[in-house]
C-alpha cells in the first residue's frame, strides 16, 4: 500500500475482534516503524508501552471510560514520553555526528530545554503526536485498522504502568482487525477553511 492510499483509508476504528493475535514479528515491524519518527534534537523522547497482559488492559480499560478498544484491539500501545530525554546522555542521540556538530548541537539542546518545563511538555506532546500517526500509517499499510486515543484517567493509568515522574502519557493507539460495517465517514472541512496563505 502506498503512503497516499494508507493516509486516505485510515479512519479511526471502535470494534476489534478480541481473537485476533498479532505476530510479534508483526508488532516489532510496527514499533520499529514508528521509530523512524522524528524529534527535536533526535532526542527520541517518546516511550511506547505495549500491553499484553490481559488483566492490565481490563484495569486499563475501567480507567478509560470502558472502551472497548482497549481490550479488544490485538494491540494496545500507550504513547508516553520522557519529559527529561534531552539531558539523559545526550551524547548517545548523536555518537554517530562529527565533532564539530556535536559541540554545537549538545549545548543548542541544554539552552532550549534547561529551566523550561512548558517547552518540554510541548516537545514531548509533539514527537509523540507524530509517532502515533507513523504507527497508525504504518499499521494501515499492513493491513491492520486503529484508533487514537485520549478518553482516559491519566493519574490512574500511569499508576496502573508506573509511569516514571519525570514522563508523561500522551495518548493510547490501538490496533488490529476491525470488524463490522465501518462506522460513517467524518467530514473534512475544505481546504479553503483550513489552509491559511501567509497570513490570517
Amino acid at each position: 500500500m502506498n503512503v497516499a492510499t494508507a493516509i486516505q483509508t485510515r479512519h479511526a476504528v471502535r470494534h476489534f475482534d478480541p481473537s485476533h493475535q498479532m505476530r510479534r514479528e508483526e508488532i516489532d515491524q510496527l514499533l520499529s516503524l514508528a521509530t523512524r519518527s522524528p524529534t527535536a534534537f533526535n532526542i527520541q523522547n517518546w516511550r511506547f508501552v505495549v500491553v499484553h497482559d490481559p488483566e492490565l488492559r481490563k484495569r486499563i480499560r475501567a480507567a478509560a471510560w470502558d472502551q472497548a478498544q482497549v481490550t479488544d484491539a490485538s494491540q494496545l500501545v500507550i504513547l508516553c514520553a520522557d519529559l527529561k530525554a534531552w539531558n539523559k546522555e545526550p551524547i548517545r542521540y548523536w555518537r554517530s555526528a562529527p565533532v564539530f556538530v556535536r559541540d554545537s548541537i549538545l549545548p543548542a539542546m541544554y539552552s532550549y530545554y534547561n529551566g523550561l518545563d512548558s517547552v518540554q511538555r510541548d516537545e514531548a506532546m509533539r514527537s509523540c503526536g507524530i509517532a502515533a500517526q507513523t504507527l497508525m500509517l504504518a499499521a494501515k499499510s499492513m493491513g491492520y485498522d486503529s484508533c487514537p486515543m485520549d478518553g482516559f484517567d491519566t493519574e490512574a493509568v500511569g499508576e496502573l504502568i508506573h509511569l516514571p515522574e519525570d514522563h508523561a502519557i500522551c495518548l493510547f493507539v490501538a490496533i488490529g482487525r476491525a470488524v463490522g460495517e465501518p462506522e460513517s465517514p467524518t467530514d473534512k472541512l475544505p481546504l479553503n477553511e483550513v489552509v491559511v496563505q501567509n497570513t490570517f
